[in-house]
């Protein structure tokens, strides 16, 4: 695979010399040059302030002339080092022949790329490639305009890799690939790995970080979402973090999609229901418009293909001023001249104001094939905090539904169930009265959600430790509390149901 010979973006290395990234992937690792590394060389400040972009204090802390100082100064700092010092990690003159290094000045040597120690889930050493100055993706700036250019790990990414459901799977599709995080992850679970981007110099990015991991090669294709996939292709998984941003115009490919308004996220979740197999996931992470006189929740469930469950969860709200400053950041236009910054936030708000866009939501997008008559779909907002990954939760998620969808009233009575793992009950009442206002039951995991139940349901959940049924344990709550138990049998399923599904008590 070539380079795209965009003039203002560095030649990539080569991928046609395998043994050299598994050459320069063992010096890497000889050297301790790994997330873990990172943390006992820099220390837990200067880690964290370069997830932010922040590359001062690992200045400070590289000073020394160590192997793995040189490394990160190289590969992560952008700053040449002597020859010789690379020469004492590195195998030097295969890295400048294939080019992972370039020579510069008399005698040091230059990365062409950004290399980010990144931990896998499974505790794997792997390695994110990306642009220079690009190794964190997202809202932060970026090391260059170019429209080609291909960043590293975001939150956005590391969002996207913690919900997705990880179960051992045929095939599994990364639309919208970037530096390849994704099909990385998914090369652990997948027997099958594609991958697709529209922009060329990214998968050159995606086979370097799929080599330089040590991970098995990807199905490499070049277009616009479904476009690189034949008709008869269809996938357990898929994920996309795609260039979702909702922006007057396509100035870089990362990140604008290049039409109108939400409509690529909504052409991308509707078009995916006919390329999942049955059981299949695909999982996405989009913005969607606020539009005035319509209901947000509506515009999302509209876009829900037929024989799909859908969970899409919103995670946060922007008002479209806060919306385009973030995006503008982003380019880092707010470091150039005034007035075109200006100009290209009237663009911003000129566009949003023809579509009758008041702010714009983000979150989480996960359908689920199904042969069921009456799919699920719940849309709901949560921005609070979850607790990642999230993947087994969500497949659990999708397992209660079927579960719930299986069982009507009747069903539910005769059936066990355990309260889930750290489950905690708050009471909430005024100070010395004799009975709680309400009663609450949070989880500290998964989702950590709350919810309010009244005494029945309270006591419900407490007593559920698979050994009796429910309609037993309903019955035993109207002899304690003097009511008719088949009211209270009538009356019950329905929050029992809700308590399913959000996760407190699980089928036992």
């Amino acid at each position: 695979m070539s380079d795209t010979g965009l003039s203002s973006l560095s030649p990539l290395p080569s991928t046609d010399r395998p043994e050299a990234a598994a050459r320069l992937r063992d010096a890497l690792l000889g050297a301790s040059f790994t997330a873990d590394g990172m943390l006992e060389l820099l220390g837990a400040s200067a880690y964290a302030a370069l997830a932010r972009s922040e590359t001062v204090p690992a200045l400070r802390a590289t000073r020394g002339d160590t192997p793995l100082e040189s490394l990160v100064r190289l590969f992560l700092l952008q700053q040449p080092v002597p020859r010789t010092r690379a020469a004492g990690v590195l195998p030097v003159d295969l890295c400048v022949e294939t080019g992972w290094l370039v020579p510069v000045g008399a005698d040091e040597l230059a990365a062409t790329v950004d290399v980010r120690p990144y931990g896998g889930p499974g505790g794997e050493d792997w390695f994110i490639v990306s642009d220079l100055g690009c190794a964190v993706g997202g809202a932060g700036g970026i090391g260059s305009r170019d429209q080609g250019v291909v960043l590293g790990v975001g939150g956005a990414s590391t969002t996207l890799a913690g919900i997705t459901v990880r179960t051992p799977v045929s095939s599994a599709l990364d639309l919208g690939t970037g530096s390849g995080i994704q099909a990385l992850h998914a090369t652990r679970h997948a027997t099958r790995v594609t991958a697709t981007d529209v922009n060329p110099r990214a998968l050159h990015v995606t086979a370097l970080t799929l080599a330089l991991s040590g991970a098995p090669a990807a199905d490499l294709r070049q277009g616009s979402l479904f476009d690189p996939v034949r008709d008869d292709e269809t996938y357990d998984l898929i994920v996309s973090n795609p260039p979702f941003v909702i922006s007057p115009g396509a100035r870089l490919t990362y990140r604008d999609g290049g039409m109108g308004g939400d409509d690529l996220c909504r052409s991308l979740v509707q078009e995916s229901g006919a390329r999942l197999n049955v059981g299949g996931f695909a999982q996405f992470l989009a913005n969607w418009q606020h539009v005035e006189g319509e209901d947000w929740q509506d515009r999302l469930r509209s876009w829900v293909p037929r024989g799909c469950d859908a969970w899409i969860v919103q995670r946060e709200v922007q008002d479209v001023t806060q919306y385009a400053e973030l995006w503008l950041r982003d380019a880092g236009d707010h470091r150039g001249d005034p007035e075109e910054y200006q100009a290209r936030y009237d663009a911003w708000l000129d566009e949003f104001d023809a579509r009758k866009v008041r702010s714009v939501g983000f979150g989480w997008i996960t359908l689920r094939r199904t042969g069921a008559a009456e799919p699920s779909v719940t849309v709901e907002e949560w921005p609070h905090p979850v607790e990642q990954p999230l993947g087994d939760a969500i497949r659990a998620h999708f397992d209660r539904l079927d579960y719930l969808r299986g069982h009507d009233d009747a069903a539910l009575l005769e059936a066990h169930f355990k309260l889930a793992v750290e489950i905690v009950q708050e009471q909430v009442g005024l100070p010395g009265a004799e009975d709680p206002e309400h009663v609450v039951l949070r989880q500290h995991r998964g989702m950590r959600r709350a919810t309010r139940v009244d005494t029945v349901g309270a006591g419900f959940a407490g007593v559920c430790d698979g050994t009796l049924s429910a309609g037993r344990i309903l019955d035993a709550i109207a002899q304690l509390m003097g009511e008719d138990p088949v009211l209270l049998r009538d009356r019950t399923p329905a929050q029992i149901r809700l308590l399913v599904e959000q996760g407190f008590l699980d089928p036992a």
